[in-house]
């Protein structure tokens, strides 16, 4: 037996451990990176159903995506023009409202201290108001300005920063998303061809059924999400609710995260109504969402998603915290279709080859 020289051997160790923290050091500085591209390529198969369908319909490939972009391009065009109006609007009516308010101010017909004070001894009968408002007065006076409009300018640059990021981000994932739709039989095939040939037709078989898995799961989400939102807005203005439009955009976007999405935009939407609008206007919006979240959960979802996904209740709780806790809002929107994929190789792969031991 040939023994080792150990300096080589510790020369060899130092140079895997090396390569290792090479390589993690590597994946953690090309994280965004490797970001964008695992939301584009996972937007992309929820997308190849879409031209698929078309293509059953006679269409070429060239013409099915076309169809496809034309379809996406016209929803989000219908969004903006849902949404910006809307905001450009209330914006222009608070800027209005301070106007006026800052106006009566320096003519001296409104007075914030008394407006409080009257407000105070009127809602808190038993309150000193006199002393609370010392308080107040002493807290404002002790304040460092300097500090604070430091730390207000930092914020203010690290939310511009944010908002290109997220913007440059968006443009990226977009075009990324259009290159591997066009080219997703491409990319397929130059996966299938790393498979042994004596195991090709099997792994093609088993990779064919997990991306339309993910493909209709991402598909299926949009669908309740549409459903949710459509719903919203014919509620929310009936009921008179402030900004229907964009409250029901909300409702969409947030349907679009599995497992929390539908309740977290609903208690937005919720306590928008309570704020903006009236309590009973909340009451109201909160017996509505807990009844369609009772339906969608029980009745909508499984109908849509039974093409998609057959996944235990209690692995989509653990799937879904899981990808949230190690990659955010991706992991949470990709970890059902990766339990589905797990769940699919252990029952025709795993099972099978146990079975023949």
């Amino acid at each position: 037996m040939k023994i080792q020289h150990p300096f080589r051997t510790a020369l060899i160790a130092t140079l895997g451990v090396g390569v290792g923290i090479l390589i993690l050091t590597g994946v953690q500085t090309l994280s965004t990176v490797l970001l964008y591209i695992g939301t584009a390529l996972f937007l992309a198969l929820g997308l190849d159903p879409v031209v698929s369908f078309f293509e059953r319909r006679g269409l070429p490939r060239w013409g099915a995506l076309l169809a496809t972009f034309a379809g996406l391009l016209a929803i989000a065009t219908a969004l903006v023009l849902i949404v910006v109006p809307v905001l450009v609007d209330q914006i222009a009516k608070l800027v209005q409202q301070i106007q006026t308010l800052v106006e009566s101010a320096v003519d001296q017909e409104w007075n914030p201290v008394t407006v409080a004070r009257d407000w105070l001894s009127h809602t808190f009968p038993l309150l000193q108001v006199d002393m609370v408002l010392g308080y107040v007065n002493d807290w404002w006076n002790g304040l460092d300005f300097a500090d604070i409009g430091a730390a207000l300018g930092t914020g203010l640059l690290s939310f511009g920063a944010g908002i290109v990021a997220t913007a440059t981000g968006t443009i990226i994932v977009l075009i990324l998303t259009i290159y591997f739709t066009a080219s997703m039989r491409s990319l397929k095939r130059s996966v299938y061809q790393l498979a042994p040939a004596s195991k090709r037709e099997r792994f093609v078989g088993l990779s064919e059924q997990i991306t339309a898995s993910v493909g209709y799961y991402v598909m299926g989400q949009v669908v309740l999400g549409a459903i949710n939102g459509i719903l919203s807005a014919i509620f929310l203005t009936i009921i008179k609710a402030p900004f229907p439009a964009v409250l029901a955009v909300i409702a969409f976007f947030f349907s679009l995260i599995p497992l929390v999405g539908t309740l977290t935009g609903s208690a937005i939407i919720v306590i928008a109504c309570l704020g903006l609008a009236s309590p009973l206007t909340a009451l109201v919006a909160l017996v509505w969402y807990l009844v369609y979240m009772q339906v969608e959960a029980y009745f909508l979802s499984p109908r849509i998603m039974s093409r998609a996904v057959s996944v235990p209740g209690a692995v989509v709780v653990i799937a879904a915290l899981a990808g949230g806790s190690l990659l955010g809002l991706l992991g949470a929107l990709i970890a059902i279709p990766v339990a589905a994929s797990v769940l699919i190789i252990y029952r025709q792969v795993l099972i099978p080859r146990q079975n023949e031991l």
